[in-house]
């Protein structure tokens, strides 16, 4: 009998936790909000329609790359190689379709091979992270960080240091291309969200990355394959930074040698004040980008008020201690 009389108070809770995570999903929303009329009043030349779309764009490649770590994350796993898959993927790609005597090229392969190259990379480096950390069952920071330093290696010895100039034309199509108006960029963008929140949020496959990331012991009791889900998760990580990078590479005509060196800041400092756990099963999709657009809103206003660029990174810094501390308020647990 008491169990009976239990019940409703317990679907009642859920219920209200349920909500109260939905409600989280749009905390940044009044923020961002705030800092576009602060913008405005600032410079108004804030809310015009250029600069809107150039922060849209610039954004873009770095939120595909939050997308991916968020992804990661959930799951209670951590991927800090995502930063030069961004540089290598690409990289590998100039490098063997640019045309030999330019910078470093080989022009081994057509042009029109340069984006499954890039690709085919990220896959490939995605495979290596999964063999490392579920295969064998080593720590996923370590693995990854020691990637992070291979891969960056591997593109400073390829391109000799230098950047690749005279990219073909497929490489560079996602990242000047204009779609209605706006960069072919950050419709990509725009729909590799939209995909991540209808995957997240209303599919089993989604639902087993939140069981996964709250209890892997439980995930398996409850019938979870959860190496194969681990492993289609580190993998698509991969592979969304390798495209993250050809967006940069398409943007800015070139890959240089340090492409994509201290992203990884920036996308934990989006993932964090998008309400992103760092003890995995928690945050969402939305939270992510809405994090991700106010940290480039912020650093937009702070570029048009005349702030140094040096003091960028010491902002991002400070956003993350401040969504740490909010989190253990709101939250009643910090994000460790």
């Amino acid at each position: 009998m008491s169990e009976t009389a239990a019940t409703p108070g317990a679907l009642d809770a859920g219920g209200r936790g349920i909500a109260l995570a939905r409600l989280r999903d749009f905390a940044l929303v009044p923020a961002i909000v705030v800092i576009a009329i602060v913008g405005q009043l600032v410079n108004p030349v804030f809310l015009q329609v250029d600069n809107l779309i150039n922060i849209l764009q610039t954004m873009s490649e770095v939120a595909v790359l939050v997308l991916a770590q968020t992804l990661v994350l959930i799951v209670k796993k951590m991927d800090l190689s995502l930063e030069s898959t961004v540089g290598l993927a690409p990289g590998v790609a100039a490098w063997l379709t640019v045309p030999a005597g330019a910078t470093h090229g080989l022009g081994l392969l057509p042009g029109g091979w340069a984006v499954p190259v890039t690709l085919a990379v990220g896959l490939l480096v995605g495979v290596v992270n999964a063999l490392f950390i579920i295969r064998f069952g080593l720590n996923g920071f370590i693995v990854t960080l020691g990637m992070l330093i291979v891969l960056r290696g591997i593109l400073t010895g390829i391109s000799g240091g230098q950047t690749f100039f005279q990219l073909p034309g497929s490489m560079l199509y996602l990242g000047t291309a204009q779609w209605l108006g706006m960069p072919a960029s950050v419709w990509v963008c725009l729909a590799l969200f939209a995909v991540g929140i209808v995957v997240l949020g209303f599919t089993s496959f989604g639902r087993s990355l939140y069981a996964i990331g709250g209890n892997v012991d439980a995930a398996k009791a409850a019938g979870i394959r959860t190496d194969r889900v681990l492993w289609t998760v580190i993998v698509v990580a991969s592979l969304l930074a390798a495209l993250s990078g050809l967006l940069l590479s398409g943007r800015l005509a070139s890959v240089a040698s340090a492409q994509g060196n201290g992203y990884i800041f920036t996308v934990f400092a989006a993932a964090v004040i998008g309400g992103i756990s760092l003890n995995g099963g928690r945050g969402s999709v939305f939270g992510a980008f809405t994090g991700v657009l106010l940290l480039f809103l912020i650093q937009n206003v702070l570029t048009l008020a005349g702030v140094p660029a040096q003091w960028i990174g010491a902002l991002n810094g400070a956003i993350i201690l401040i969504a740490l501390a909010l989190s253990r308020v709101t939250g009643g647990k910090a994000q460790e």
